[in-house]
């Protein structure tokens, strides 16, 4: 008998060596850490996007109620806080039961502890083998050693997998009650602990009776193991299974958007961080700002798009052929055509279209709701007004409808009645950011993210035309002039050299106004003006601007960039928008506010300032605090400030007069590059600037006559009408330093008695006119009061 103990313990050290030499690292669940979810926020806490890859909800040891950890150790190893990760007693017992159901084809019982299901699931296969086991027995001999009990179950209930794509018991406990862990029932707890060796045998649906018997054995071994009293035991055993649904969880709408914020997260910190290290990210979009700028830009879309015609149906069906509607049920819609519906043409008279849709029900199309499709032509003219429906349509057309009550008129339809629509041709995008911080409140990139994912406020790159005009004012502001100086505005020729012809900008207008305030130059949007006045201060200085406010980074120093054309973003021109509404100061646009880890360690934070009195957590009479102004200042604050003046004369004499019906103190810029390819407003309130960007993704004209006051202004007006309704008109702010004049707008001299278009004019200290200034032709320099150099070949 010595001899055969020796043997075996013999033996069992050789398994142990030969079995433990080549085994994972187990101390590296010190610092495991289960893949959980990320989840994204608006500025207001709702929810924006999660990322996971698998969908887990950590909640530690600490937190969990006692009842939930009771039954898991009731039902998987209940001498877990005795056994050193091997329970023999169970093992022994294992060995009787399978070697008694040797021959009855019954699977056989297992015994693994908690530990070493931990070693199994954490650094091992699922391989059916005595050799795992060993394995996996050494494993958890060694885990034991070196955690304690608590850490062990912490790394258990937050991994194992319980069905219904629940990894963990919190995921679980939402997806099988719709509950948190701690509102579980003992009944609730019981069934959960019943599901880690086989989830889907247990389901509580499709097999329900196994379901609730597996669930009462659980409750069975907490009496046995006088975890629960008699009492509670009949109460859990009479409580129906029930499953709840999850409640659907409310997102808010903002494709775009999220995407910049996963582009963002992904390079802060990796796609493994993102996907599973439990981020808890809080953003700066406003929701109702967003809904503001999704419905603003899809309309505007629209708008353009029927102006320039109807491009014919999503596809055709023979009726002759098909029942129309299976036939109709299995086309696929566009990509985009949310919320419109598909639909059939089933026959025609005089005043409609009668329609069928894909779920049997019929309607009809008003002739009125057809009047605009008039038929698309290149370069986007259309054709003839269509008098009647099959002007426009034809029997078996499929086309995109959309449940109206009322004609443009507010005259009510009968019951049945839809528009005509088509997805827009032409795309574009809106900003609205915080000019004082530079958060991003809203953004869209585009008619619909389903469509094309391609951002167009922030991957687009396109020329922007007058919009960028103000640049070149605010350079000649700083270099002495001011908002009544005089600029000729007549031809201006460039030689550009050998072989390179002659660089001739006109005005929008084709005429010439003669000597003309710069004020008026920036609300008429007038080129040869601005052309003149960045050869007078220097192509370099304006260059100089254009990279101070992010316009453009590597702008060339030739003349025609003083008319938009270095391409830029219409994230980037709205940020240098709102860095002359701020009073000149340098800000960084951002979508993020602030990132904590899932222990809710803060480990990105965009407002950097140390503020020690903000942690004040009792108000006892101290001052407000007062945070720190870091800001670098990037312009004169009396220069921006003159600059804003003169964009607010844009909306109220000038290219944005339309804006004019918002009612509010605005500002800003219409900007339309050559041949209409892109159209652009730029502008702000004092707290809120807005950028809009419309064109099409492969450049083409948008048409005769469109420009950004009649495509993109629109879009700029109805947010900032929904945006600023219910709120005070709050003016712009006037720096120290700036004094008021009533000024004659036209000719740029102080007014006098009997005129009639005055302005009251922003002038800094010892700049009001006295009325024999120069006019600027492109050659003169208030700073030097001499002709400025590089004028050879200017005509």
């Amino acid at each position: 008998m010595l001899a055969l103990a020796v043997l075996g313990g013999a033996g069992v050290l050789y398994l142990f060596y030969h079995y433990g030499r080549d085994l994972p690292d187990y101390k590296q669940l010190a610092d495991y850490e289960p893949p959980t979810v990320t989840r994204v926020h608006a500025g207001d806490g709702r929810l924006l996007a999660e990322y996971a890859i698998e969908k887990r909800a950590y909640v530690p040891i600490q937190a969990m109620p006692r009842r939930v950890v009771n039954a898991f150790l009731a039902a998987e190893d209940k001498n877990f806080y005795t056994h050193p990760g091997v329970d023999f007693i169970s093992v022994a017992r294992a060995i009787v039961t399978n070697v008694a159901n040797l021959g009855r084809s019954r699977r056989p019982v297992g015994a693994s502890t908690i530990t070493q299901q931990v070693a199994k699931n954490f650094l091992l296969t699922n391989e059916l083998s005595i050799e795992r086991k060993i394995k996996e027995a050494i494993l958890a001999f060694r885990i034991e050693h070196a955690f304690g009990k608590d850490r062990i179950l912490d790394l258990y209930l937050n991994e194992i997998y319980l069905g219904f794509g629940s990894y963990g018991v919190a995921a679980a406990a939402l997806n099988y009650f719709n509950k948190s862990l701690d509102e579980l029932s003992l009944a609730e707890a019981a069934y959960l602990a019943a599901l880690p060796k086989a989830p889907n045998n247990y389901h509580p649906l499709r097999r329900h009776e196994a379901a609730v018997a597996r669930r009462n054995w659980v409750i069975g071994r907490m009496l046995e193991d006088e975890r629960i009293s008699f009492e509670d035991a009949e109460a859990a055993w009479a409580q129906p299974l029930v499953a709840h649904q999850t409640d659907p969880t409310e997102i808010v709408r903002a494709e775009y958007f999220v995407e910049e914020v996963r582009r963002e997260l992904a390079e802060l910190y990796g796609d493994a961080k993102l996907y599973e290290g439990g981020l808890s990210v809080r953003t700066t979009l406003d929701p109702r700002l967003q809904r503001i700028a999704e419905r603003v830009l899809r309309q505007g879309l629209t708008n353009y798009d029927r102006r320039h015609g109807w491009r014919g149906p999503v596809t055709q069906v023979d009726l002759t052929a098909f029942d129309w509607q299976p036939a109709l049920a299995g086309i696929e819609p566009p990509a985009g055509a949310a919320p419109w519906t598909l639909s059939v043409v089933l026959a025609m008279d005089k005043g409609k279209a009668d329609i069928g849709l894909s779920d049997g029900r019929t309607g009809y199309i008003p002739m009125a709701e057809l009047k605009w499709a008039r038929p698309w032509l290149p370069e986007q003219k259309v054709g003839a007004k269509p008098k009647k429906p099959g002007d426009v349509l034809k029997v078996g057309d499929v086309v995109l409808v959309e449940l109206v009550k009322a004609d443009g008129e507010g005259k009510a339809y009968d019951d049945g009645a839809y528009g005509l629509r088509q997805i827009p041709g032409v795309n574009g995008g809106l900003v609205a950011l915080d000019p004082h911080t530079g958060r991003v409140l809203a953004m869209n990139g585009g008619f619909s993210f389903e469509q094309s994912q391609f951002n167009r406020a922030t991957q687009a790159k396109r020329q922007p035309g007058s919009a960028f005009k103000p640049f070149v004012y605010l350079a000649a502001l700083d270099s002495g002039f001011t908002p009544a100086t005089l600029v000729l505005d007549a031809p201006f020729v460039v030689d550009q050299g050998a072989g390179q012809g002659k660089w001739k900008p006109a005005n929008y207008s084709r005429k010439f106004y003669g000597p003309t305030p710069m004020r008026v130059g920036i609300e008429k949007s007038r080129n040869l003006m601005t052309v003149r006045l960045a050869q007078t201060i220097g192509m370099e200085k304006v260059v100089a601007y254009a990279r101070r406010f992010g316009v453009v980074d590597d702008m060339p120093p030739v003349l025609s960039m003083a008319l938009g054309a270095g391409e830029t973003t219409l994230l980037r021109l709205t940020t240098a928008y709102a860095m002359l509404v701020n009073g000149g100061k340098r800000i960084d646009p951002t979508f993020i506010d602030r990132v904590q880890d899932r222990h809710g360690l803060t480990v990105y934070q965009h407002d950097t300032r140390d503020c020690p009195s903000c942690r004040d957590e009792v108000w006892t009479g101290q001052d407000p605090p007062e945070l720190p102004d870091a800001r670098p200042q990037v312009a004169d604050h009396g220069s921006v400030y003159q600059v804003v003046s003169m964009l607010q004369g844009v909306i109220q004499r000038g290219t944005g007069r339309r804006i004019r019906s918002v009612g509010k103190p605005l500002a800003g810029k219409t900007g339309t590059t050559n041949e209409s390819l892109d159209t652009w407003f730029m502008g702000f309130s004092p707290d809120l600037a807005v950028g809009v960007y419309i064109a099409f993704d492969e450049p083409r004209t948008l048409g005769p006559k469109e420009t950004g006051s009649s495509v993109a202004a629109p879009v700029f007006r109805d947010f900032m009408a929904a945006a600023l309704r219910n709120q005070p008109a709050i003016p712009f702010r006037i720096p120290p330093g700036i004094r008021l004049v009533r000024l004659n707008v036209e000719n740029g001299r102080v007014a006098q008695a009997g005129d009639r278009k005055v302005v009251l004019e922003a002038f800094k200290p010892g700049t009001v006119p006295s009325g024999d200034e120069a006019v600027i032709d492109g050659g003169y320099n208030p700073q030097t009061g001499e002709a400025s150099s590089g004028t050879s070949g200017l005509y």
